[in-house]
């Protein structure tokens, strides 16, 4: 087995929260025909055949709790629970978020396994080449929080 490094572009993305409920709203759009692993005819064929990137052009991940405080500076854990619209299914996923805050900025790291068999995409194995069923996307993502509290 070997790993593929690969990349997706944000769209746009904003992430609201009651950090005396924990209650989540927004909504992080990555653009699914962004996607590229540095192989234009693995690329090619991800976009036609896998992501179907013409007919779902975006993968949208959409927070409804977080759990955990996170602090206006230095590191936190939290947890965001919510759904990721892809391939036009909702899927319910909870997210462990490391954040590191410093003067109105924030750095997120996280990382979640997708079962794409499960969640309805076409595993891309072929006759030579085989694949696992599910695969780990590292998510690193930066951000600031607004005068009224809402990371962006």
């Amino acid at each position: 087995m070997h790993t593929v490094h690969g990349n997706f572009k944000l769209k746009n993305g904003e992430v609201r929260f009651d950090p005396s409920t924990g209650a989540a709203s927004g909504a992080i759009v990555i653009d699914a025909a962004s996607g590229e692993s540095g192989n234009d005819g693995r690329d090619r064929r991800m976009h036609r055949e896998i992501l179907e990137s013409d007919k779902f052009p975006e993968i949208v991940f959409t927070p409804k709790q977080i759990k955990g405080a996170l602090a206006a500076e230095g590191a936190s854990k939290v947890e965001v629970a919510g759904w990721i619209r892809l391939h036009g299914h909702d899927h319910d996923v909870t997210l462990p978020l490391e954040v590191v805050s410093s003067g109105g900025k924030v750095q997120i790291t996280t990382q979640i396994v997708i079962p794409y068999v499960e969640w309805g995409l076409k595993n891309p194995s072929t006759f030579i080449l085989r694949v696992s069923d599910k695969v780990t996307i590292e998510i690193h993502a930066a951000g600031r929080v607004t005068s009224e509290g809402t990371a962006r």
